[in-house]
């Protein structure tokens, strides 16, 4: 039987405000001034639908809903749409990576 693919990974980028926010600096120790902040999130939902949700505040992370601009889906789009569990893995993984080239990652 063959799993459902109907999980997202998605990356939302992130006002350099956030930088402001202790926490969100603190885990970001080997942030590259200049590189994005994003949010990496996965979703059983269309990304465009949750990115809408963290803004209106329904089952939002604070930083994609006070300081999320926009999805950047040149990011993640190829590894969409996927089964759950490879959502859950990619999810860290694509963080793990996009900090390791110098992003401010916040990672659910």
């Amino acid at each position: 039987m063959r799993l459902k693919e109907n999980h997202h990974v998605y990356v939302i980028e992130l006002a350099k405000d956030v930088l402001y926010e202790a926490k969100f600096k603190k885990a970001n120790p080997d942030y590259i001034a200049g590189k994005p902040c994003v949010y990496v999130g996965m979703t059983g939902l269309d990304p465009d639908l949750r990115f809408d949700k963290h803004k209106a505040g329904i089952q939002s992370n604070k930083y994609a809903m006070k300081y999320g601009l926009r999805l950047l889906p040149e990011l993640y789009e190829s590894y969409n749409p996927m089964p759950y569990e490879d959502a859950r893995y990619m999810e860290v993984d694509l963080a793990i990576r996009l900090k390791k080239a110098g992003y401010a990652v916040w990672q659910a």
